[in-house]
C-alpha cells in the first residue's frame, strides 16, 4: 500500500485528469456491460451468466470486421448488430426454456454457454492473445488538460458511451417502446391480455441488452487485449456494478459503473495490490446499508 501517492496525486491537478479520464474509461465499458444485464434482469427477471461472453464476442466480431472493412465504426456497429442477433438465438431457443426455473438451472445453461463461446473463439480466432491495435483514425495526438494526457480514443469511448446512455434514457422515459418495456416488466400478465406480444417483447430487451455488451466489446478492442475467457472478469465487476447500482437500474447502473471506474483508478496508485478488494469491500457495505443498491427499489 502507497497512501502516500495517492495523496501526491490527489494533490495534483494533471494526475486527478489523467486518472479521472481513467477510470471514466473503465466506468463507461462497465456501464454498458451492466446496463444490458440490469435491463435483462428487471424485465425478463433472470440474471443472465453468459452476459460477459457476449462482451467477448462483441471483441472478436469487431476485430475480424474492422480487418475486412478498414473502418472501425463500422466495425462497432457490425459487433452490436452481430451480438444482438445471437442474443436473440440464444434467449428464444434456451433461455425462454428457464424462465421460470430455479436459478440454479439458469446457472447451468448459461455456464454451458460460456464454455461453448470460449471454445468456438479458440476455434475460429485461435488460442493466442490478440489486438485489434489503435484505428488510424484516433492515431493523433493526446488532448492535454490542466497539464493531464488524455488520449483522443478515450474520448470518443467516454462520448460514444454518453450518448448510448442517453438514448436509453429517452427510449425507456419518453417514448411509447419505453413504456410497453416497463409496462412488461411491471405486469407480463396485463400486457399481454391487453394484446401486445410479450414473447417478442422479452427476445427485444434481451438483444438490446446482448447489443450493448457487444457494442462494449467493441469499444474495448483497441485499448485491451483479446483472449479466450476474456469475458469472465468485466461480468463479475458487472455484478458488482448491478448490486451497488440495484438490480434492475439502469441509472443504478450508471452510478455504480463510475463509482466501481474511479475506485479501480485512483486505487491502482495506493493501493495497487488492494483495488479488487477495495471493489468487493465497497459491494459489501452498500449491501449491509443499503440492500436494495443505491438507486434500486425496496422489496414490497
Amino acid at each position: 500500500m502507497d497512501p502516500t501517492a495517492l495523496y501526491e496525486c490527489l494533490t495534483s491537478l494533471s494526475c486527478i485528469v489523467t486518472q479521472t479520464s481513467t477510470g471514466l474509461i473503465v466506468g463507461s465499458l462497465l456501464f454498458l456491460v451492466a446496463a444490458g444485464l440490469t435491463l435483462i434482469f428487471g424485465v425478463l427477471k433472470v440474471i443472465n451468466f453468459a452476459h460477459g461472453s457476449l462482451y467477448m464476442l462483441g471483441a472478436y466480431i469487431a476485430l475480424s470486421a474492422y480487418r475486412i472493412t478498414d473502418s472501425y465504426i463500422l466495425a462497432a456497429v457490425i459487433a452490436g448488430a452481430g451480438v444482438g442477433l445471437f442474443s436473440i438465438f440464444f434467449e428464444r431457443f434456451f433461455m425462454r426454456k428457464v424462465y421460470n426455473a430455479d436459478v440454479l438451472l439458469q446457472l447451468l445453461v448459461c455456464y454451458a454457454f460460456i464454455l461453448i463461446l470460449d471454445d468456438a473463439v479458440k476455434i475460429i480466432w485461435g488460442h493466442e492473445f490478440q489486438s485489434m491495435g489503435m484505428p488510424a483514425a484516433f492515431q493523433a495526438p493526446p488532448v492535454f488538460i490542466a497539464g493531464g494526457i488524455v488520449p483522443v480514443f478515450y474520448l470518443f469511448m467516454i462520448g460514444a458511451a454518453a450518448l448510448i446512455g442517453l438514448v436509453m434514457w429517452y427510449v425507456m422515459t419518453r417514448t411509447r417502446i419505453g413504456k410497453v418495456v416497463r409496462a412488461a416488466a411491471h405486469n407480463p400478465t396485463m400486457t399481454s391480455v391487453l394484446g401486445l406480444n410479450t414473447t417478442w417483447i422479452y427476445a427485444g430487451v434481451f438483444a438490446f441488452g446482448g447489443a450493448l455488451a457487444g457494442l462494449a466489446g467493441a469499444l474495448a478492442a483497441p485499448v485491451r487485449s483479446m483472449s479466450p475467457g476474456m469475458g469472465f472478469s468485466i461480468l463479475i465487476e458487472s455484478f458488482i456494478v448491478t448490486v451497488i447500482g440495484g438490480m434492475g437500474s439502469v441509472s443504478g447502473a450508471l452510478v455504480g459503473a463510475l463509482l466501481i471506474g474511479l475506485v479501480r483508478s485512483f486505487g491502482s496508485i495506493g493501493f495497487p495490490l488492494f483495488v479488487e478488494g477495495i471493489m468487493f469491500l465497497a459491494m459489501a457495505l452498500i449491501l449491509v446499508l443499503k440492500p436494495s443498491g443505491l438507486l434500486g427499489k425496496e422489496p414490497r
